[in-house]
């Protein structure tokens, strides 16, 4: 590249900088951000909006499934399915793809028995459907892989060089084995030396770091690379998916044109989680600018999972390209309301609950930095109904759902029916609890129909249906001939719960019809059937629990947590000593029990599991209802194990937590060793 070439990309890299500070200064106060310095990102003309591709590691780790067949599959998967058409380029794969050691002249060797025809015929192949190929290394003399894998720490051109004659388009540098570095000018060194070998070849190839969020490489990683994760590695858990969503959403400032926050890759169709978490996770992902790499094999996918990775609506608010990352401007309660400005004006709205019940999420126009206007068009980018609003955005959003807008000030929008939602409710112990009700008993619902629009709702009809057998009763009119705007209309059901409904979630559906246009507004309410636990001193290993949420594998009764599976953990063991009973979790973790308020105290020892040796570190918590009522500051590693206490007098709910102490949950197997509660 010529001097003056590199001048004039650097300069319009400059402008496109600016532009997005100046964008990003159009949101209002509501939102907190982080200051960030000013960098220049790496100037390879690459990730101009973030990367869309797919990444074989979620799927299929280093299983025999992972092959030649496989990723030629899925490239032709891309072209017929529509999801090269939706805007997914580049087909990667993952550790594993190697020999163990590298050849007499010291070059990388594909395993012949993956990938029989060789490395650069597949991406010959991938490249034939239209599509880009990227690989896999370690910035370390090994990569993650407990087989130990060649890594390119001091084979940097040369792998480069061998890459590019491959026709490699997108490495993922990942952290393994890299020879006790710890400082962040050693972080940056070695990432570096592979980001100037790249250069060197002359190929334009994606750099994705995976320094996971060590040593903070939002800081740095601008001029180094395209995108750096900014977390410890995702697992198909909803836990998993919430706590990186948390880490990673308060870094806006970092991300922009050719330089991404990445917060992993996508678990969407991997089973672990249901479709609501999912579209919640394609939505958080895409308002917060992150690469979007589906992780699921595809070849298997159902309809619903690939109707969330093909919305082209969301994903044109995750690839929009005046670069911006969206911001969070509240989240009290565990109800978020996020933002991100559009390259037409138009402003990106994500309303995200990550409670267990059903709850309303409300913002504004002018809270989200659009313009002041009489009225204002809503694209809901799930649903795919258009309304319109006087200036308020809200809905009524499902336990761990995403409600996703484009929200555009003025133009056609009295084109379209007022937004009219039903927002249902049962009394909670506290924000956020699941709803309640036990067998045998009836419970009150009420519901709050809104009117948001300029324009008034009429003919209206609000509709409440519960499970085969329980009954449902209107205790007040549920017709309403006109709802005017800015009003609303609330109305009582009772809802009986049959004798010996066994415990578990059922939905109430919750239906509302109003003209113009005979709008339907409908979800489902989730609420929870639940018996108090057993009289007397019992074992919350055997107790049984209301949920149970997990960041690897699920939560296990009575040994440690293992691996993924269920049923593969250990006896449980904390400094040595064995224990018969307990709850064997992996951070960040939260188990709900119901006390109906007849409990009165919670024991247990806890710790960090004798079976993971790598460094890790957690927080123990007892929450009844509301209130935090005991924690163990923090636990590291090789820390001896700790005895809690609470007093859990007249909660309704207990919840047992755990949180990762900031260094990547790889290694967080926590014990609730004997937990114990003693009940009238």
């Amino acid at each position: 590249m010529t001097g003056l070439f590199r001048l004039a990309s650097l300069r319009r890299t400059r402008l496109r900088l600016a532009a997005i500070g100046a964008a990003a200064a159009t949101l209002l106060a509501g939102a907190t951000l982080v200051t960030a310095p000013t960098a220049v990102a790496l100037d390879n003309g690459l990730a101009r909006t973030p990367q869309m591709g797919f990444n074989n590691w979620n799927a299929t780790h280093c299983s025999g499934d992972f092959n030649e067949t496989m990723v030629k599959g899925i490239a032709d998967l891309f072209v017929s399915s529509g999801l090269k058409a939706a805007g997914y380029q580049y087909v990667n794969l993952d550790d594993c793809w190697a020999l163990p050691t590298r050849d007499a002249d010291g070059d990388l060797v594909p395993d012949p028995a993956r990938f029989p025809d060789g490395i650069k015929a597949l991406a010959d192949y991938v490249h034939s459907k239209g599509l880009k190929f990227g690989l896999y290394s370690s910035a370390g003399t090994k990569t993650c892989n407990s087989a130990g894998f060649p890594g390119g720490l001091g084979h940097e051109k040369q792998d480069a060089a061998l890459w590019a004659s491959w026709g490699v388009d997108y490495l993922k540098y990942d952290n393994c084995n890299n020879a006790g570095s710890t400082t962040t000018q050693q972080y940056i060194d070695r990432y570096s030396a592979m980001r100037d070998a790249l250069a060197a070849t002359g190929r334009p190839i994606l750099y994705s770091l995976c320094e996971w969020g060590v040593n903070n490489p939002w800081m740095w990683g601008a001029p180094v690379g395209n995108s750096w994760r900014t977390t410890g590695d995702i697992s198909d858990k909803y836990s998993s998916m919430l706590s990186i969503f948390k880490k990673n959403v308060v870094l806006a400032p970092y991300a922009g044109p050719g330089h991404w926050n990445d917060p992993d890759m996508l678990e969407v169709g991997n089973g672990g989680m249901t479709d609501t978490e999912y579209r919640s996770h394609f939505s958080l992902w895409s308002i917060m600018a992150a690469p979007l790499l589906i992780g699921s094999d595809i070849r298997k996918a159902t309809p619903a999972t690939m109707s969330i990775l093909t919305n082209k609506d969301v994903i044109a608010i995750d690839q929009d390209p005046l670069g911006v990352q969206g911001t969070e401007l509240s989240n009290a309660n565990g109800l978020h309301v996020l933002t991100k400005p559009l390259s037409n004006g138009d402003r990106a709205v994500a309303l995200f609950n990550e409670n267990a019940t059903a709850a309303a999420i409300s913002t504004t126009a002018a809270a989200v930095g659009l313009p002041k206007a009489f009225g204002y068009q809503l694209d809901d980018l799930w649903s795919h109904k258009t309304t319109e609003t006087a200036g308020t955005i809200s809905a009524v959003v499902p336990a761990h759902g995403t409600v996703m807008y484009r929200v555009h000030a003025g133009g056609s929008w009295w084109a379209y029916p007022p937004a009219v939602h039903t927002n249902a409710s049962l009394p909670v112990p506290y924000p956020g609890a699941p709803s309640l009700v036990t067998p045998g008993t009836s419970a009150t619902v009420t519901t709050d129909t809104t009117n948001d629009g300029v324009l008034p709702g009429l003919f209206g009809e609000v509709k409440v249906t519960g499970p085969d057998g329980w009954g449902v009763q209107a205790l007040s009119p549920t017709h309403y001939p006109l709802l005017p705007p800015g009003q609303g209309i609330s109305g009582r059901w009772s809802v009986s719960v049959p004798a010996g409904t066994p415990p578990g979630s059922y939905p109430l559906h919750v239906s509302t019809v109003y003209y113009p246009g005979k709008s339907t507004v409908d979800y489902d309410l989730v609420v929870s059937v639940a018996t108090p636990l057993a009289s007397g001193t019992t074992l919350l290993g055997d107790d049984p629990w209301l949920s149970a949420d997990n960041g690897y594998g699920p939560v296990e009764r009575n040994t440690s947590n293992g691996e993924s599976k269920a049923g593969d953990g250990h006896p449980i063991k904390l400094g040595g000593v064995t224990y018969a009973k307990g709850l064997g979790t992996n951070a960040p973790s939260t188990i709900t029990y119901y006390l109906a308020g007849h409990c009165s105290t919670v024991d247990s020892t806890v710790g960090l599991d004798d079976e993971k040796t790598g460094s890790g570190s957690v927080t123990f918590e007892i929450w009844a209802d509301g209130r935090k009522v005991a924690d163990t500051g923090l636990i590291k590693r090789g820390d001896p194990a700790q005895t809690l206490h609470a007093d859990v007098t007249g909660a309704s709910l207990l919840r047992l937590i755990v949180t990762d102490g900031g260094d990547g949950n790889t290694n967080d197997h926590a014990d609730w060793a004997q937990a114990q509660t003693t009940c009238a």
